[in-house]
């Protein structure tokens, strides 16, 4: 499930996480305390921003919202574009909307938060002095981003249209996925979970963190004051874990095979 840094950086590639949070102190403790991550400033652009680093590479953004603005508070994925610009037009163009920028984030490079046709959130990056995630497929680093939606075959097309993904399906009679290819190389992936999607979230990407051992990972979670949605289980991918942090915030952790 792992993408090297080459493919991260193609455009259309997942290259960055980010999430805003209403606590960033509390979700610095959290996340450090689960994943080692280390935090230094970076762009200030929407308000407080750190950035997290493993072994003193980047992986992950963490802001902070503002006291006035009751947002939910969720892990965003950015896709890498050449031209942000460019990339909102086409997303415009394609039928989804673009509700934030393209804005200059310092000098690190320039970005937009977009949703698409069906409401799932996502942002773009087109990097300059940060072109993306320094490290991952490691333990305390993403190592995968999907698009949880109702049916691939809606939202799909649009993807494919403005990043260039070619789409691959899973051949199977009670399992809708489409793995999202990128120069022959599989970058993320859309999962069709139908009336499962969950009413509170709708359409949404999710980020799997690697980890070395699920059960605890998921224990430590419990302890940090995180909650588990979907209990530790075995996948083709390796034993897996929906949980959600102290602020409510939903990823997955995976123990990669």
């Amino acid at each position: 499930m792992t993408t090297e840094a080459a493919t991260r950086r193609m455009p259309g590639a997942p290259c960055w996480v980010s999430l805003l949070a209403h606590s960033l102190s509390a979700t610095q403790e959290f996340y450090g305390a689960l994943f080692g991550w280390e935090f230094r400033p970076g762009p200030q652009h929407l308000g407080p921003y750190c950035r997290a680093y493993l072994n003193g590479r980047e992986v992950a953004g963490v802001g902070e919202l503002a006291p006035d603005r009751q947002l939910p508070v969720a892990w965003t994925t950015y896709l890498a574009s050449d031209d942000a610009d460019v990339t909102a037009e086409q997303i415009r163009s394609c039928g989804g909307t673009v509700g934030v920028g393209p804005l200059d984030a310092d000098d690190a490079g320039r970005m937009a938060i977009a949703s698409d046709p069906q409401g799932a959130i996502f942002g773009i990056w087109q990097g300059r002095s940060m072109t993306g995630a320094a490290l991952s497929g490691e333990p305390g680093t993403p190592v995968w981003n999907e698009l949880v939606t109702q049916e691939t075959d809606t939202v799909g097309p649009f993807y494919e249209h403005v990043f260039g993904f070619e789409a691959e399906p899973v051949v199977s009679a009670d399992f809708d996925y489409r793995t999202l290819h990128l120069k022959g190389r599989a970058v993320a992936g859309i999962h069709g979970v139908g009336n499962a999607l969950p009413r509170d979230r709708g359409p949404h990407w999710m980020t799997y963190f690697g980890v070395s051992d699920t059960d605890a990972a998921t224990r430590r979670v419990g302890e940090l004051g995180g909650h588990v949605l979907r209990p530790a289980r075995e996948s083709a991918h390796g034993r897996l874990a929906t949980v959600a942090d102290s602020e409510g915030a939903v990823f997955t952790i995976i123990q990669q095979r």
